[in-house]
């Protein structure tokens, strides 16, 4: 067995809900490792849409995933995270009781922690894009096919086709059609089932001349070494059209796989993990979910009831981290013990 990496929690999932869980859990001096697939912290937020604005967390009138995520990781530095990327948890074994909990996780990597608590805030599991059935668009990929925009400046001046037709699809038309050379959206149908707005605002720059609608799907790719030249496109009508594409950006949707948490026994609804709502315990005890990857009556998949989720889940792995120590509700405004904590002077 490899050395035991001893530690409070072991976070699954190093995303926003992750990420602010181990602030909630320092403010109560509980340690914790961040194990997540992916190359750096961020989930969702830094692969799918760093550079697309959100509107919804509280106090920021308008914030990138990005951006997000710098301030979260920012704000636990005084915690001293351990992160683990590019690793997955292949195995949970509880070493503990119900009053006592303990766990044993592995990793991939073969690195082995030992735990009082696990905290899975894996979002919906391990995603992958699902590929269009482009025969030869392999050879094109992480070069100039993209099923994420990491860099908006990695399309300016260039001709962007974008492949799909929901919200995705959408959404980049729109961001990218500032910075493009020429955008060409493609979709099987003229109907989108993308937000209503967004379907209207394209259509105003199609009308205008400022981009291109084409009802088809994409048949075949030309270029050399990596570098898209054209995309050859069969319409309805059975004919075909060759168009200038620099950058191809198919959106067909996200396969979710969980992964193995699907076997670590946590009662799952249809590949979600049911928590209750006064702690985001699961049916395991010691072992928390928060975020997308739960479930309760009432769930709302936003970032900000993740940080919620994570808040009260962190009242209850204080209660198996420090059994015989009392707890006392503080507000970080008015606790010097905990301004402290933050290095605030």
């Amino acid at each position: 067995m490899s050395d035991i990496i001893a530690t409070d929690v072991v976070i699954v999932g190093a995303g926003p809900a992750g990420l602010f869980a181990v602030f909630e859990l320092g403010l109560l001096d509980i340690r914790a490792h961040l194990v997540d697939i992916l190359p750096r912290a961020g989930g969702q937020c830094s692969e799918l849409y760093p550079e697309k604005p959100i509107y919804d967390i509280p106090g920021f009138p308008i914030v990138t995933g990005q951006g997000l995520v710098d301030n979260l990781v920012q704000q636990i530095e005084p915690f001293h995270p351990t992160y683990h990327f590019g690793e997955m948890v292949v195995s949970l074994e509880a070493l503990g009781t119900a009053d006592k909990p303990a766990f044993r996780v592995q990793t991939d990597a073969g690195k082995t922690f030992e735990c009082k608590c696990v905290i899975v805030a894996a979002g919906g599991g391990s995603f992958q894009p699902k590929k269009p059935p482009i025969a030869g668009i392999d050879a094109y990929e992480g070069k100039s096919v993209h099923y994420a925009v990491r860099r908006m400046e990695d399309f300016r001046d260039h001709n962007v086709m974008i492949v799909g037709g929901g919200d995705s699809a959408l959404d980049w038309t729109l961001n990218l059609h500032p910075v493009a050379k020429r955008i060409t959206l493609v979709h099987r149908r003229d109907e989108f089932r993308g937000a209503p707005h967004s379907v209207n605002s394209m259509r105003e720059l199609v009308e205008a001349g400022k981009m291109d609608l084409v009802i088809g799907q994409v048949g075949s790719l030309a270029g050399e070494g990596g570098e898209l030249k054209t995309a050859t496109v069969k319409l309805n009508d059975g004919t075909t059209r060759d168009i200038a594409c620099e950058r191809m950006m198919p959106f067909f949707g996200l396969t979710m796989k969980l992964g193995p948490i699907a076997d670590w026994g946590l009662n799952l609804h249809e590949n979600l993990v049911p928590a209750d709502t006064e702690k985001f315990e699961t049916s395991t005890p010691g072992i928390f979910a928060i975020g997308d990857i739960n479930t309760y009556p009432g769930k709302l998949k936003l970032i900000l009831s993740g940080f919620h989720e994570g808040a009260l889940a962190a009242q209850k792995v204080h209660r198996y981290v420090y059994p015989d120590k009392k707890l006392t509700f503080q507000y970080t405004t008015s606790s010097t013990s905990l301004q402290k904590k933050l290095g605030v002077n």
